[in-house]
């Protein structure tokens, strides 16, 4: 076992210096190879639902976990879109009631309706999520509505519905910005200025937002504008998060608020992003690893540990990116978490050999596979 290794040990680890959690997902059971579900022609949720291994499931959100990290459950690298509300809501209870060490957030979308009728329908399902995971000891992510983006709506009309949600909660929650390479439907979200005008009207709730868009200077712009406020960026770039958590040096008389409260946890502020990530699904130790020689000071460990991690990241969430969850899986069955390297819906199946090889030579380059 490597010194690094040894020295980060579950039981005797130090807090990460950057608020992380990893995006995690669900694993099936191997029968499902058996089943006739695809891409082209998807499950029902209710199918879906029988075929996954909560054990197996479970034990991952214990893993990285166990190295550190918060656990962000029930969001796109689960295939929430797939998977429908009541696996999301089942997910939920099952990461609430694991008493995770370092916390969960969750996805608080309006899927538990067949279909958005009105505005005031969306808004109504989307607190509702939101209250079930703050009841459970979690913190609500409002995941993105396509109901506003495939319809048009305004910059105003964006302000006025997540205004309307966030009244009725009593926070914190963090917002969620999810780019149209994670999902289609997302073309055109947060137009205007309503982003940064949501999160200024709830300062006192909203807590930050989680930027999915892989725009590196757009992410440190934003970053520095919502930290005046105590607010925080969770970096969700897949492809450019060494550089956003190592962050950069404090501009020349800058006073940002030092710290941020988050259920009981003190989390410091400062010119760089925190995280939640699906890349941590796959490169959680090496990450944990590097986080922790930065947290120590070691700048070029730092370095030395996440820049391959970064590199098997870039690779697993190459285009088509929506894919990423098939390189996930992989390597979580290289791993020996899991049984099978399969996804809901047989997602794994749009990747081909090729990518598989190169997942599995960049995960043992990146130190992600084993303690050898």
């Amino acid at each position: 076992m490597s010194a690094d290794r040894q020295h980060n040990r579950p039981g005797s680890l130090a807090p990460l210096p950057r608020l992380c959690y990893a995006a995690l997902h669900v694993v099936v059971r191997g029968g499902y190879s058996e089943v006739d579900h695809s891409l082209e022609h998807p499950g029902s949720p209710q199918e879906i639902e029988h075929w996954i291994d909560w054990k197996a499931t479970a034990g991952l959100r214990r893993f990285v976990d166990s190295l550190g990290f918060g656990v962000a459950e029930a969001m796109d690298t689960a295939q929430r879109f797939e998977i429908g509300w009541p696996s999301a809501r089942r997910l939920i209870e099952l990461c609430s009631s694991l008493e995770l060490r370092n916390g969960f957030v969750a996805g608080a979308g309006s899927d538990q309706l067949d279909a958005v009728g009105s505005r005031t329908e969306l808004i109504d399902a989307v607190a509702e999520q939101a209250e079930f995971i703050d009841g459970l000891g979690g913190v609500p992510v409002l995941l993105p509505m396509p109901h506003l983006s495939t319809n048009g709506a305004s910059e105003k009309e964006y302000v006025d519905v997540y205004s309307a949600i966030i009244d009725q909660l009593e926070g914190p929650l963090f917002l969620h910005w999810l780019g149209e390479m994670f999902h289609p439907a997302m073309r055109g979200y947060f137009p205007g200025n309503s982003l940064e005008r949501i999160l200024a009207r709830h300062a006192d709730k909203v807590r930050g937002v989680k930027l999915s868009l892989l725009d590196e200077e757009f992410e440190v712009r934003l970053r520095r504008r919502v930290a005046m406020r105590g607010q925080i960026v969770l970096t969700g770039d897949d492809v450019h998060f060494a550089r956003l958590l190592e962050g950069r040096p404090p501009a020349r008389g800058s006073r940002l608020p030092a710290t941020l409260e988050l259920k009981g946890r003190r989390v410091r502020l400062g010119d760089y992003s925190h995280a939640l990530l699906g890349a941590f699904d796959a490169v959680a130790e090496p990450a944990a690893a590097a986080l922790r020689a930065l947290g120590d000071g070691d700048v070029v460990r730092y370095r030395e540990l996440m820049g391959p991690a970064e590199e098997l990241a870039r690779f697993i969430f190459q285009p088509p990116t929506r894919r990423y969850k098939a390189g996930l899986a992989y390597v979580s069955w290289l791993r020996g978490l899991q049984d099978n390297p399969m996804l809901v819906n047989r997602e794994d199946l749009a990747r081909d050999e090729a990518y598989y090889r190169g997942v599995a030579s960049l995960a043992r380059r990146a130190g992600a596979l084993s303690d050898d």
